[in-house]
């Protein structure tokens, strides 16, 4: 099964965002992006792609494990950015730092129970809104996100504190249905600092 580590922002925050969003998508040339849906609306902390079923209670026990070594913390969604222009995402305000650490604990649980892993990469929290949908001849987008990324400059949700780690589940988008997204599903969480 196709696997992630992620934080789970809230429901009222989510809701912030989700208001935010109308107002992006409003803006001439949205409809040349890819909107994410907010349900699956997440911080991934680690991407552990296909993992074998035989690997999962090594898993469970590794992220249990980094789970407890770290403390809840305060985070609130925060302005935004794109990498490249292929994606457009809402950061985070607050204790990133905190983010960072479980992000490379979820990672090296990852590690330690089997899950072959990219290269370690620094980690920047950061929450996928949108992707360029299309791409001309010469392989750069048709929708420039400079206006998305500036809407986003003065957005900032309510604070809340990140309480949990999460094992997330994601099932592919049904075959042969143009716009479906993947549909994300919380398989196992674990309190911090527990």
């Amino acid at each position: 099964m196709r696997l992630f580590a992620a934080v789970l922002p809230p429901d009222a925050a989510v809701a912030e965002l989700a208001a935010r969003v109308e107002a992006l998508r409003a803006l001439p040339g949205a409809d040349g992006l890819r909107w994410t849906e907010r349900e699956g609306w997440h911080f991934t902390l680690a991407f552990y792609g296909e993992v074998a079923e035989e690997v999962l209670p090594e898993l469970h026990t590794r992220l249990a494990r980094a789970a407890h070594r770290h403390h809840p913390h305060e985070l609130r969604l925060a302005g935004g950015g794109r990498f490249d222009d292929r994606v457009v995402w809402v950061g985070v305000d607050g204790d990133s730092e905190a983010m960072r650490r479980l992000a490379d604990s979820a990672e090296a649980g990852g590690r330690r129970a089997g899950v072959p892993m990219d290269r370690h990469r620094p980690y920047h929290p950061h929450l996928t809104i949108a992707r360029a949908r299309t791409r001309s001849a010469h392989h750069r987008p048709t929708t420039g996100l400079a206006p998305y990324v500036d809407g986003l400059a003065d957005f900032a949700s309510q604070e809340w504190t990140v309480g949990e780690l999460s094992l997330v589940r994601s099932h592919p988008p049904d075959p042969g249905i143009p716009g479906r997204q993947p549909r994300y599903e919380a398989i196992a969480a674990w309190p911090l600092g527990h």
